[in-house]
């Protein structure tokens, strides 16, 4: 049997282009692709493709969206995704998942978990893997997210994965941060860190319906005592507190209506297009900082020495104070 054939023809950029901004969701899905691919030549056309889309990108309304395990953050994405395509939204999920890399999955592969919006033409669902890189966070969700926008998607929803450091790298991406809760406010509270109550524009306490109302209610309180001893985010915007239920859908309406307010309120001040100038170049540093590492790690004189140096360290016999000097010796730093 003759050996098969690798497939090395250099990506069609210009097709690429064509058919994300004509809204093709076969070539969308192929864009993305090509922007997580590791090969060299796929990075590079990946990065064309990215700049040939710019002009079309920065319209959406990305909102990052986290909150503690068993909160209903994918029963809430599906509630509210099909609320705003039913106001006539074009609405993409993305999820930032970092144990893709231990696994090769990812956590939004099932779309079970998003029944109504996996089914729904105008949405679109898309894992966003960090490849075991926060900074990869910033690169590849990115730029996903831009070519999203760049398809049309006019609301971009992106997930992370509990509560922990991916938070801020996200946070980094979006215009409004919501931090998803639940009653019993005193425990969970304790659970979170400081930083994460900090970077939210909004808390929201779901399965406020049935008999758990009041308990939601007066978790809602709670936040907001909290909230009153931190330093706001923003000076434009007094973080918010409310209830919903994703359940019955109860507060959807009014969740999103606060997402607008707080739109409003940055864009009028001008602070939302000064954030996200400030985003870009943190984006621009993760990228670099993320390539630079790479390039370290396939340095021909570190690459054979760094088995040792790693062994020497994890048997204790070389602090890694020590090692870092040796590292940026062998790299002339």
């Amino acid at each position: 049997m003759p050996p098969q054939r690798t497939e090395t023809r250099s990506p069609d950029v210009t097709m690429l282009t064509r058919g994300v901004r004509a809204g093709d969701r076969t070539v969308l899905a192929r864009a993305i692709t090509l922007v997580e691919s590791k090969r060299a030549d796929h990075q590079a056309a990946a990065r064309r493709l990215v700049q040939d889309l710019l002009p079309a990108t920065g319209q959406a309304i990305r909102v990052g969206i986290t909150g503690v395990p068993g909160v209903g953050k994918s029963t809430t994405i599906d509630a509210l995704g099909i609320y705003l395509t039913g106001q006539g939204h074009r609405v993409a999920v993305l999820a930032v998942d970092p144990s893709s890399n231990r696994t090769g999955g990812s956590i939004l592969a099932d779309k079970t978990r998003m029944p109504r919006l996996a089914a729904d033409a105008a949405a679109f669902i898309r894992p966003s893997p960090t490849s075991g890189s926060l900074g990869g966070v910033a690169a590849k969700t990115r730029e996903t997210l831009l070519i999203c926008e760049a398809a049309g998607f006019d609301v971009i929803l992106v997930e992370t994965v509990g509560v922990g450091q991916s938070e801020t790298a996200v946070a980094d991406l979006t215009d409004f941060f919501l931090l998803l809760m639940l009653a019993g406010a005193g425990d969970e509270i304790q659970g979170i860190k400081k930083g994460v109550i900090e970077l939210a524009d909004m808390i929201a306490v779901n399965k406020a319906d049935g008999d758990n109302i009041k308990r939601a209610t007066a978790a809602a309180a709670e936040y907001r005592a909290a909230l009153h001893i931190l330093v706001p985010r923003s000076p434009n915007w007094t973080p918010q507190v409310t209830t919903y239920s994703a359940l019955t859908g109860q507060g959807i309406a009014d969740l999103w209506a606060r997402i607008l307010a707080h739109r409003a309120a940055l864009t009028a001040t001008g602070e939302r297009d000064g954030r996200r100038r400030q985003q870009q170049v943190k984006w621009m540093w993760a990228m670099l900082e993320e390539r630079v590492f790479a390039q370290f790690k396939t340095h021909p004189v570190l690459k054979a020495r760094l088995p040792d140096i790693e062994h020497e360290v994890a048997q204790g016999r070389l602090s890694p104070a020590l090692a870092v000097d040796e590292i940026a010796a062998a790299l002339g730093l």
